[in-house]
Order: structure tokens, then sequence, then C-alpha cells
């Protein structure tokens, strides 16, 4: 597999976990822009943090015959940058810097003509009614694959975590081969609690730095209840936030009986995912623990870096599942599966 917008390795352990007797999907190369993340990713997906097979380079720059001398692919995995896509922000789409930057998977298709592609972005990437779906949808489509798009809850799918993400499989249009969407029946009885999520961590794990907080902080946290946020009724006035923008994520705390809300890349502002009933902000371990990446796994830079590099991964099991059914399908293994959601979206075909 090779892998675009890599990313610390979420896709990659998912890709590893997956691997099973119906077949094996192994590293080949990655790339990403942020020279953290590629520390991370080289450290843990192959094993040496200075591994050529993974290129710190910026997609726009980035020579493809460079990364085919690394080797032949038979799949390519790229979650393209979600921010002009994303419900937070301005949503400038297309016409934002990151907008424009899922072309480079398509590219990356032409180019490379692998077997099959997972691309991942936001959920909110269908807000603007459609239209933007279309045209990624149809690219897709006119390179030569059979696409099948759906909207993955990945609580549903045991991730301790309410993280909905736009995923499209891809499979080339002259192999016999038909992918389905896993059902998500088959984890019903999944714990993905938040308490369960964050029992247990071993103190030799890496990345557990508490965030430094203000005693002004921790007061307004002690007035906010499990599951609430900044803006509780009985809030004092001198602990009270003025501002027009209400929004839930700020100062919000989790329940322990619930899956969390999603991890992002922020912190600053209130936007930290606070504790139960600690009155404190997760550290980067415990938000690693809500994305599922194992304990053994170690995020590279200083905690700001790493942070962003929890919170723009894709939840490797929720990406084991995904695999599992690309593998599945490549064996002619069926699995209990789904209608893809996005389905109305496709070109007429």
């Amino acid at each position: 597999m090779g892998e675009l917008f890599s990313g610390p390795g979420g896709l990659g352990v998912g890709a590893r976990l997956a691997s099973n007797q119906h077949g094996e999907i192994v590293h080949q190369w990655a790339t990403d822009y942020d020279e953290d993340t590629c520390r991370t990713y080289a450290t843990n997906i192959v094993g040496d943090e200075d591994a050529e097979s993974v290129v710190h380079a910026d997609i726009r720059k980035l020579d493809y015959e460079e990364l085919a001398k690394l080797g032949d692919i038979d799949g390519l995995s790229f979650g393209f940058p979600c921010n002009d896509f994303s419900l937070v922000g301005e949503r400038k789409g297309f016409d934002g810097e990151f907008g424009p930057l899922y072309t480079y998977g398509i590219k990356a298709l032409e180019r490379f003509q692998p077997d099959w592609f997972l691309a991942e972005n936001v959920g909110g990437i269908r807000a603007d009614g459609g239209s933007t779906l279309r045209k990624i949808f149809a690219d897709m489509v006119d390179v030569g694959y059979r696409i099948y798009p759906h909207y993955y809850k990945f609580e549903e799918y045991g991730v301790p975590q309410s993280r909905h993400r736009m995923i499209v499989v891809g499979i080339r249009k002259d192999l016999d081969v038909e992918y389905k969407v896993p059902s998500p029946d088959v984890f019903a009885q999944s714990d993905v609690t938040a308490g369960t999520a964050l029992s247990g961590i071993p103190a030799w794990a890496a990345n557990q730095e508490p965030t430094r907080q203000s005693q002004r902080v921790i007061d307004r946290l002690n007035h906010i209840p499990a599951g609430g946020n900044a803006w509780v009724a009985d809030m004092p006035e001198h602990l009270r936030i003025n501002t027009r923008t209400k929004l839930s994520s700020i100062y919000r705390r989790l329940s322990s009986d619930k899956p969390s809300y999603t991890v992002t890349g922020s912190g600053g502002g209130g936007t930290h995912i606070y504790h139960w009933s600690e009155p404190r902000a997760l550290t980067n371990r415990e938000r690693a623990r809500l994305q599922t990446f194992p304990d053994t796994f170690v995020f590279k830079g200083n905690k700001e870096s790493v942070r962003k590099q929890i919170g723009m991964a894709v939840p490797p099991k929720g990406a084991k599942v995904i695999f599992e059914a690309i593998l599945n399908s490549f064996a002619g293994v069926d699995y209990p599966h789904v209608e893809p959601s996005l389905k109305k979206y496709m070109p007429q075909v």
C-alpha cells in the first residue's frame, strides 16, 4: 500500500491489524507534509525513524516518479486534508488552500493504477448540497474505478468516539471484485464508552504529559458536570465566557458511559477534551486511546504537534474494519454488509 497525506499512521496500523488468512496489506511508501508526522509514521509503521520509504514533502511539489522508485503498489490510501470542507471554519471548499488537494489523489490513481484505493474526508464535505461530492466521485470514476462511498459512524464499529467520516473504497473497473460496505451490526455489543477506553493506561506508555491549566480553568471545570460544557446555567459570573459564539465543544467534559465526542487537532481556547470527573484536559495518550492507537505507539514531536497528529488520524480499529472488507472482497469471501449510504452522489453510468 502507498499512502498520500498519510498522517501519523492510523491507516497503517489498521492495515496491519486487518491482515489475516485472506491476505496481507504491507507498507510500500507513504508521504506527508509534516515532518513530525513522518517521523511518527516511520518509527511505528516501518520501525525506522529515518526510513527512506516515508517521504517528507509538500505534495504540490512532489514528483510521483520519486515514489515510483520506492516500489509498485496494489492499493492507495489518501485521507486528503479536510480543513476547507469541515463544518468548523470558513468552508472555502475547492476555493480554499486545502480543497484542491484531493486532485493529487486522483493524479496518483492515474499514475499508479492500483487495484484498489481508500479515500477519507469529513462528513461535512456533503454540506453544500452534494456538489463537492459529485465532482470528487465523478473524477474517481473517470480515472477507471467503481466506487463505494459511505458515511461511516465509527462508534458503530467499535471505536469509543463519535467520529463520522466519508470514506470511499474504489476497485479498478477491469477487476472482477465487488466491495461491500461492512455492516456495523457485527459490533453492536462492543463497549465503546470513554470510561472503558481510558482505563488501565500503563505508566510506561509515552505521550502522557499533562496540560498546564490555570486555577481559573480548574474552577470553571468544577462547575461543569460530565457531558456538559462552559454554557451551564449556574456558572458563576466571574467564570463565564463572554462570546456570541457558543460552540458546544468549549470546555466540554466527557461522559464516562458514552463514546467520546470527536477528537480533533485543536486544543486552544477550551477545545481540549476534558475528563468527566477530574478537572483537567486529557493527555495525548488518553486522546490516542479514544482514537484506538495501541499503547505501544509512540508519537514524535512536542505536545502540541502530537495533539494535532492524533486529531488528524483515522482510528486504527475503524480502518481495520474497512481493510478487512477489502481483503475479503479480493479473496471472494462474503461478509455482513449494508448499502453504501452516499450512493445518490455517484455519477449516473
